[in-house]
């Protein structure tokens, strides 16, 4: 791969615009939808902070919805116990939901009505969080692990890549065991190669990328 060393801002401010190319714009009453891919120690959301607040700043509207909220309930997260790389992988996320409340909304002709959470994993409960309504010609941002494994309909997709010695040293040590499952994830899901740009940020203070990628 090719690396050219960028800031986080001017990677948003460059990704905005290719949303914002008169090519992909969005048909009436579509919505674009961008993934940002990466293990919650590679900081998916401050990318997609900075992409929302950049496409602010060109009259887009944008909704940020993070996976963390999409965590299925921990009787059946922790069903093999709390260290399953299988478990992990296959069924920590609720893909089925991100599918229904999230996608579906924003399928062409969709209503725009999105969830922006549904499960709290700290007090185990329903958010009970109201539905946010993307207007039409709006960009929905769904950042988290795993994303690129499951063939959700991403119009552009960034995977936020951290090489091993850099995810074992920027993961809680209760967490590390997660290594494991995006070692598989990697090696099954070849993430790298299904983005549409893929970010190097081992040094989350010099991040450097490929572009994003003609397909």
């Amino acid at each position: 791969m090719q690396w050219e060393a960028i800031t986080w801002q001017r990677m948003a401010e460059r990704l905005a615009g290719h949303l914002d190319d008169p090519d992909r714009a969005p048909g009436p009453g579509s919505w674009q939808r961008v993934g940002i891919d990466g293990a919650p120690a590679a900081g998916t959301g401050a990318l997609a902070g900075e992409l929302a607040e950049a496409l602010r700043l060109r009259g887009r509207p944008s909704l940020v919805v993070p996976t963390d909220g999409f965590l299925r309930p921990a009787s059946l997260r922790f069903e093999f116990g709390r260290q399953d790389v299988d478990s992990y992988l296959g069924g920590w996320y609720d893909t089925a939901a991100l599918w229904r409340e999230v996608f579906g909304p924003t399928d062409p002709g969709g209503s725009g009505r999105v969830l922006p959470d549904l499960w709290d994993p700290v007090t185990d409960r329903a958010t009970r969080s109201p539905y946010v309504t993307l207007p039409p010609g709006g960009v929905l941002l769904v950042h988290g692990p795993l994303l690129l494994g499951h063939w959700f309909p991403f119009d552009l997709s960034v995977h936020v890549r951290l090489s091993p010695g850099a995810l074992a040293r920027r993961t809680e040590e209760s967490e590390r065991w997660t290594g494991a499952a995006f070692a598989r994830y990697e090696a099954e899901a070849d993430p790298a190669s299904a983005a549409d740009a893929v970010v190097r940020a081992d040094d989350p203070r010099h991040p450097a990328w490929t572009g994003i990628r003609r397909r």
